[in-house]
């Protein structure tokens, strides 16, 4: 007599395949991985010091009058970094008016806060390019370019992103980090300024930190 062949196993249609489980596992890790690099920087300080976020640290750039300025023009005195480009359509100079409003709103204090826009340009946005195009906005915004070694070394040193995005012909435009950095006195990393609030809110929060 035959042995009888062994019926293949049947299969749950609710257990999901090794196949499928795969990419799955390797979509929630990564959604992990990034999930944990936004909490390292935006986490404020309060929570994680600078030295831990690994925000903040030298640079050496050229501000809009031509003059070499490097991380030591901003020790003692609190300050806001916002990396964007003088061809930005409208996150930049939308930013760039929130930050005059609060500005505005700080009165007499906004003396104790610098400003520095940090271009991730350097092609088009030369030392005079920045001074006309902040012209438009509050003249305390420092604005900050250099050559694109230099600004590349900054876009790091704040653990920032920029990229350059090719267009039609030779025109290009820049993917950037949006974030307004809040620094303190010594070059650490405080925070993530939220503008999505009036200019009063923010200035009430920023008065903490004068």
């Amino acid at each position: 007599m035959r042995a009888p062949v062994p019926l293949p196993e049947a299969k749950n249609p609710m257990r999901p395949s090794r196949r499928v489980l795969l990419p799955i596992a390797a979509f929630v890790a990564g959604l992990v991985a990034l999930s944990a690099a936004a909490v390292i920087t935006l986490v404020p300080q309060g929570r994680q010091g600078a030295s831990a976020s690994g925000i903040g640290g030298p640079f050496t750039l050229v501000n809009q009058d031509g003059r070499t300025v490097t991380e030591r023009d901003f020790v003692g005195t609190p300050y806001l970094a916002f990396f964007g480009f003088t061809h930005c359509p409208d996150i930049c100079p939308t930013a760039l008016q929130q930050i005059s409003d609060v500005l505005a709103a700080l009165g007499p204090k906004a003396d104790r806060l610098k400003v520095a826009f940090v271009t991730v340009d350097p092609e088009r946005d030369r030392p005079e390019t920045l001074k006309t195009y902040l012209s438009s906005f509050d003249p305390r915004i420092v604005g900050l370019t250099g050559s694109p070694e230099q600004v590349a070394a900054a876009v790091k040193t704040f653990r920032a992103y920029a990229k350059k995005v090719p267009g039609q012909g030779d025109d290009y435009t820049m993917e950037h980090t949006a974030l307004v950095y809040l620094m303190d006195a010594r070059n650490g990393f405080v925070g993530a300024v939220n503008l999505n609030r009036s200019p009063q809110e923010t200035a009430a929060e920023l008065q903490k930190h004068l």
